[in-house]
């Protein structure tokens, strides 16, 4: 009895410490330095749902419509605020932490190594950006998918086959890849081991097919409440970003440097695993294709192949280190039960506990991720001087990571001005935040602005971007359009809007802040 109160109460000691230190790393780290372009990419959005305007309907945007709405809750409960920015993050970071957890106890390992791996886990997924973000959601729900089927095939309850099409939902509507790469994974996965097991349970399917059914109601009424158009969600959101997807398949380049060395420690991470699987299928003969750890192990190796695969294509810094201790923990586990050698246990630790010192210091301390890693973080600066809802960042950028307070002056000066133009305006810019500061009632037309956000000419979808974007100036009669930010104003779309509409009055406001005044503009081209 006693053993099994300590038991118990290690288990909810190591809990309690994975549920604190999953939200607080997080935090801190989500304070530690900014990357414009891609730490506020959601913070207007959430801003801009609380006044009525949404994705699709009333700004472009080819990702991340979940995070928008969710955010909008966030700011809703605990202000609008960077608190409650970061703390949507480090919401995710606790709850894929404490499923790590209870994934990693259900495929046997004991409560310590469970804890370790977790721990692992919450220190590499989210705090390398800290904010949120559309590809560390994504990810991290399609890896929760991957756990919840897992666990439907391990313990055949009927949540497991619920919470599985629901987190692939929940991963599509935050970037578009990689669910619909797992979706067909998991089918043909599915098939097999129900076919092979003759274990067909039909009300595991039957949540199955509701945990696909119930976000999708949940969707259609938003969609149908705030009149967004279904033409305006399947240009932005599928067609157009297919577009740009066919050229990145076209043209990716997939050799060792890419696909093996930049993910070694991934794959380290999973020699034992294979190693023991060689042993089962060796142990189990021609029955080994109907043990669930068999179709368990195949899920995993093949989400891994894919997750690593649209890492590639996103082009972006690595965000899926935290495979690691996942892998390692699988690892682990299948070592144990079928080929309990201890060197290989070591192995597989050495690698976690290595990989995990490395990727930490690199992508969280240095802030790799987010172009900051060769920043001096002690000449930081408070932000709160900008404004207070902002307080809690240690203010520094790349662009003026050797003078943040130029930047932040630059801020204020363009704050105040703007404060002062009372007639309508729109902001294009990577700060944000100001919409919300100003309480802007006016959505930029798009999400953010990049190379990408906005078609090139070339694009196919070029005009159907053109005459959206036209056509929220005309209808919310727009008189100004700001540019905050380094030469964002001239990006190849603004520089054809200025040069077809000759009424266009530019001005440089400060070094940060152009001024497009159209309102001699009759009629916009």
């Amino acid at each position: 009895k006693m053993k099994i109160d300590i038991f118990f109460n290690r288990k909810k000691l190591f809990i309690i410490f994975l549920f604190l230190f999953s939200l607080s790393i997080n935090q801190y780290y989500g304070n530690r330095g900014v990357f414009p372009i891609d730490s506020f990419v959601i913070f207007d959005a959430g801003f801009n749902i609380i006044y009525g305007n949404h994705p699709f309907k009333d700004y472009w945007s080819i990702t991340g419509p979940f995070l928008d709405y969710i955010q909008s809750v966030f700011f809703l409960i605990f202000g609008i605020n960077w608190f409650s920015y970061v703390f949507h993050a480090s919401l995710i970071n606790m709850v894929f932490a404490l499923y790590s957890f209870y994934f990693f106890l259900n495929i046997g390992l004991k409560n310590y190594y469970a804890f370790i791996y977790a721990l692992g886990v919450s220190v590499l997924a989210y705090p390398s950006i800290g904010t949120p973000f559309v590809d560390h959601h994504s990810i991290i729900f399609s890896v929760m998918a991957l756990y919840s089927l897992s666990l439907g095939i391990i313990m055949q309850k009927n949540l497991f086959w619920f919470l599985t099409p629901l987190f692939l939902i929940f991963s599509f509507f935050s970037k578009q890849i990689p669910s619909p790469y797992l979706l067909i994974l998991f089918t043909i996965i599915i098939f097999v081991y129900f076919f092979m097991t003759k274990e067909l349970n039909k009300k595991n399917l039957f949540f199955l097919f509701l945990g696909s059914i119930f976000p999708f109601f949940i969707i259609i009424s938003v969609f149908y409440i705030n009149e967004i158009p279904f033409k305006n969600f399947f240009v932005q959101y599928v067609l157009y970003p297919f577009s740009l997807g066919e050229k990145r398949i076209d043209n990716l380049d997939i050799n060792f440097n890419n696909f093996v060395n930049q993910f070694k420690f991934i794959y380290l991470a999973l020699i034992p695993l294979l190693v023991s699987a060689f042993f089962m299928i060796k142990t189990e003969g021609k029955d080994f294709i109907k043990k669930k750890e068999f179709n368990i192990l195949l899920l995993f190796l093949g989400s891994i192949i894919i997750i690593v695969y649209c890492q590639l294509l996103t082009r972006n810094q690595i965000l899926i280190f935290f495979l690691i201790p996942i892998s390692a923990a699988l690892s682990h586990a299948y070592t144990i039960k079928y080929y309990n050698k201890k060197y290989l246990i070591y192995f597989v630790l050495a690698i976690f506990v290595f990989s995990t010192g490395k990727y930490h210091m690199r992508f969280n301390h240095n802030k790799k991720f987010i172009e900051l890693e060769n920043a001096n973080f002690n000449i930081a600066e408070d932000v709160s001087q900008l404004d207070e809802r902002l307080s809690g960042i240690k203010w520094i950028t790349p662009d003026y990571n050797d003078r943040p307070l130029d930047e932040i002056n630059l801020l204020i000066n363009a704050k105040n001005i703007l404060l002062e133009q009372k007639e309508r305006k729109i902001l294009v810019t990577d700060y944000q935040f100001l919409s919300s500061l100003l309480v802007n009632e006016f959505a930029s037309p798009n999400k953010w602005y990049d190379d990408l956000s906005v078609p090139n000419k070339e694009n196919k979808y070029y005009n159907d971007y053109k005459d959206f974007f036209l056509d929220k100036i005309i209808n919310n009669k727009i008189k100004y359009i700001y540019f905050i930010g380094i030469n964002k104003h001239t990006m190849d779309f603004f520089l054809e809007f200025k040069s077809k509409n000759d009424c266009v009055i530019s001005k440089k406001l400060n070094d940060l802040l152009i001024e497009f005044d159209i309102n001699k503009c009759n009629q916009i081209l």
